[in-house]
C-alpha cells in the first residue's frame, strides 16, 4: 500500500472511474464481471493506490463505451481549441514502458483525436477487446520498427508507414527494437 501521496493524475483516473461505476450502479463485482477485473483491482484503482495499465484502462473504457482518450479527457480540464505542447497530458503505463501523449484531446462535438505513443524496445501490450467496436485507427510509424497485429493480421511496420484499420476484436502492440517506436495514432469515434 502507497504510504505517499498518490499522483495527481491517477487520483483523478480513480475517481473518474469510481463516478461511472456509481452512474451506472454497479457494485464492485458487478463491474468486475463485466471487465474481467478483479474486483481488488478495481478497488485499489478507483482509490489510486495503484496507477491503472493500459490494459486495465481498456478493459474498463469497453464496459464504459468510450475509448481511452475520452476517458482521460475527462479527468483533465476542459480542452482548449489550441493544445500548446507543453499543455499536452502525458501518461505512462509503468507496467509496459508505454507512453502516451494526448496531441489533440477527445473534444464534445468531435469524433476524432490525435495521440503520441511510444513504446521501448521489447514493449508488448496486447488488449483483449476495442474500447468501443468499430473504432477507427490511422497508426503512422515516425521512429523504429513496430508489429500491430489486429484479430488475426499481423503488420510489421517500419518508420513511415501507415496502418489503416477498423478495431472490432482483439489488438496487440510489439517493439521488436533496437531502439523505440514512435508513432501518431489518429482515433475516430464510429
Amino acid at each position: 500500500m502507497r504510504t505517499e501521496l498518490p499522483d495527481p493524475v491517477d487520483a483523478r483516473i480513480g475517481a473518474r472511474l469510481a463516478e461511472l461505476r456509481a452512474r451506472h450502479g454497479w457494485s464492485l463485482g458487478e463491474l468486475a464481471e463485466r471487465s474481467g477485473v478483479s474486483r481488488s483491482t478495481l478497488s485499489r484503482a478507483e482509490r489510486a493506490e495503484i496507477s491503472a495499465t493500459a490494459t486495465l484502462l481498456n478493459r474498463l473504457c469497453h464496459v464504459y463505451g468510450r475509448t481511452m482518450s475520452q476517458l482521460l479527457s475527462e479527468v483533465e480540464a476542459e480542452p482548449a481549441p489550441l493544445v500548446r505542447a507543453a499543455e499536452q497530458q502525458v501518461w505512462q503505463d509503468r507496467a509496459s514502458g508505454f507512453v502516451r501523449r494526448s496531441v489533440s484531446p477527445a473534444h464534445a462535438g468531435l469524433r476524432g483525436e490525435l495521440v503520441e505513443g511510444r513504446l521501448g524496445p521489447g514493449a508488448d501490450i496486447a488488449y483483449d477487446r476495442p474500447p468501443v467496436p468499430g473504432l477507427e485507427q490511422h497508426l503512422w510509424l515516425l521512429e523504429g520498427t513496430l508489429e500491430v497485429t489486429a484479430g488475426d493480421t499481423s503488420h510489421p511496420l517500419a518508420a513511415g508507414d501507415c496502418l489503416r484499420m477498423r478495431v472490432y476484436g482483439p489488438t496487440r502492440f510489439c517493439c521488436p527494437g533496437p531502439g523505440e517506436a514512435r508513432y501518431v495514432l489518429a482515433v475516430v469515434r464510429p
